[in-house]
This record gives structure tokens, C-alpha cells and sequence, in this order.
């Protein structure tokens, strides 16, 4: 007898399944991620809104208000101080003079880098004034400005200039040195030098080094002139955020203490996210070079 064989199966019927099998198994880890990637921007709020939770239970639990307020009653007096102008009118005079003495900073900054890159004495140069410099806290420059700058703008504008100008010039040597060499010979053979070899080929090459230089000089400006207020007061009879601070703390107002720290914390993570994202984002992000 002839064993009974059955029939082959046809390669048609088979082949077409596994990218069906491929797809439904690919599709839900797939809309998972896309699921979660549009909602990464909740991250931050719910951050925000988790130490918001914190705060409020630590502040119940202490059930003392003149020495932590609670959440909550620290954003009525943020909204109150809105309201009324009064923090309105303080930040602006912080910031007029943060806004100041930041480009004067960037400006002395970039002179010092071009004296670092231009020649090997320049080099020598800024690196023993930023290793002098640099660990020096623009705060406690104060005095001396104080002594001969007199109690008015300029001796805030001293201590700004000295907070911005030596991590950014640190930064941003240090950005022009890690230049490939082969970037340089490219700018060489299309017949650049001097400024446009900076402006073309330095300076888009050591973008990443000198925005985190910014970051780094706009963080210790804006923490520096907070400081100067509380310990100097008023400018020419105006008064920043930081003297908002010290005169609510005389007065015992500890949530318009908590209001003014909050606008501190507020202003810095606007700055980052408005100003210095959006700038890597169209510089070096667009350009591949920072994830």
C-alpha cells in the first residue's frame, strides 16, 4: 500500500502572514511611545504640581505660617502682588538692571575671547585671569563696589559684569580650542581669516560650548543681583526683587517672602525655556550637533 501523504502547503499561503504577524505585534508598543512622546510635556507641570502637593502637606503639618507658609497661600500673595503691581514693579527693576549688566558682561566676555584665540600670550593671559577670577563670588565684590562705585547702579552693573564675564570667557575658549583643525583648513582654502573665520567657522563650530557658557553667566547674574539687593537695598531709590524679599522678611510677611522666591524660581525657568531651548533648538539641535 502507498502511505497516504498530505498535500504541501503552498508558499503563498504563508508568506503573507508574517508581516501581518510583524505589524500587529510592532503597532502597540508603537502607539504606546508615540502616546507617551505627546505628552512629554506634561512632565515638568506635574513636577511642578508634585512639590506644589509637598509643600502644602509640610506647611500643615508645621502649622505655623510665619515660619512656612503654606502653597497655597504663598500664589494668594503672588496673585495679590500681581494684582496690585507691587511685584510687577520690583521685577521690572531687577530685570532692567540684570538685562544691562548680562550684555556688558557678554561684551567684555567676547573681547576676552578673541585675546585668548588671537595669540598664544592672549591665551596664557585669560587663563590665569580665569583661574584668579572665576572661583571669586561676584558677591563678595560688593564692598568694593560699594567704595568706589557709591550706592546706585553702577556697583550692581560691577558685580553683574564679573559674574557673567569669566564662566562665559571659560566656556567659550574653551569651545574655540576643541575646533577641529580640519574645520580651520576648510575655512583656510575658501579664503577666510580674521573675523569671518570666527564669524563662519569658530563661533557655529563652538555654539554648544558658548550656550552653555550663557546659561552658566545668566544663572550666576541673576542669583548675584538677588543677593546684592538683599544685603544693598534699593537702586537710586528703587527697590529690585531681592529688596522686596528683605523688606517683607522686616515685616514679617513671610508668604510675600515665599511670593518673591517664587518669582525667582519663575523668571529662571521662563529664561530657560523661552530663551536658551529656543535657541539651541534652531542653532545647534537643528544643526545635529546636540541631541
Amino acid at each position: 500500500m502507498t502511505a497516504l501523504r498530505e498535500p504541501p502547503i503552498r508558499a503563498e499561503y504563508v508568506l503573507p502572514l508574517r508581516p501581518v504577524a510583524a505589524a500587529a505585534a510592532g503597532s502597540a508598543p508603537q502607539a504606546t511611545a508615540l502616546s507617551l512622546a505627546s505628552l512629554g510635556w506634561l512632565n515638568k507641570p506635574l513636577i511642578l504640581f508634585a512639590i506644589a502637593l509637598l509643600w502644602e502637606a509640610a506647611a500643615r503639618w508645621f502649622d505655623n505660617d510665619l515660619l512656612l507658609p503654606g502653597a497655597w497661600q504663598t500664589a494668594q500673595a503672588f496673585v495679590d502682588g500681581l494684582r496690585s503691581g507691587e511685584l510687577v514693579g520690583y521685577v521690572t527693576v531687577s530685570l532692567a538692571v540684570l538685562v544691562q549688566g548680562f550684555v556688558l558682561g557678554v561684551g567684555a566676555s567676547f573681547l576676552l575671547t578673541w585675546l585668548a584665540v588671537s595669540s598664544r600670550l592672549g591665551r596664557e593671559l585669560i587663563d590665569t585671569l580665569t583661574s584668579m577670577f572665576n572661583p571669586l563670588p561676584a558677591i563678595a565684590l560688593l564692598p568694593l563696589a560699594l567704595l568706589w562705585l557709591g550706592l546706585g547702579k553702577g556697583s550692581l552693573l560691577m558685580v553683574l559684569v564679573h559674574s557673567v564675564v569669566w564662566p562665559l570667557t571659560l566656556n567659550a575658549s574653551a569651545g574655540f580650542r576643541a575646533v577641529p583643525e580640519t574645520l580651520r583648513m576648510a575655512g583656510r582654502n575658501y579664503g577666510l581669516g580674521g573675523l569671518r573665520m570666527v564669524l563662519q567657522i569658530l563661533i557655529p563650530a563652538a555654539l554648544p560650548s558658548i550656550l552653555s557658557g550663557l546659561k552658566i553667566g545668566w544663572a550666576f547674574a541673576w542669583r548675584t543681583l538677588i543677593a546684592a539687593e538683599l544685603v544693598f537695598g534699593s537702586t537710586s531709590g528703587q527697590g529690585g526683587l531681592g529688596w522686596y524679599i528683605f523688606q517683607s522678611r522686616n515685616e514679617l510677611f513671610t508668604d510675600k517672602v515665599f511670593a518673591g522666591l517664587a518669582s525667582v524660581i519663575l523668571i529662571g525657568l521662563a529664561i530657560e525655556h523661552f530663551v536658551f531651548q529656543t535657541l539651541e533648538r534652531v542653532t545647534v539641535r537643528r544643526w545635529g550637533m546636540q541631541r
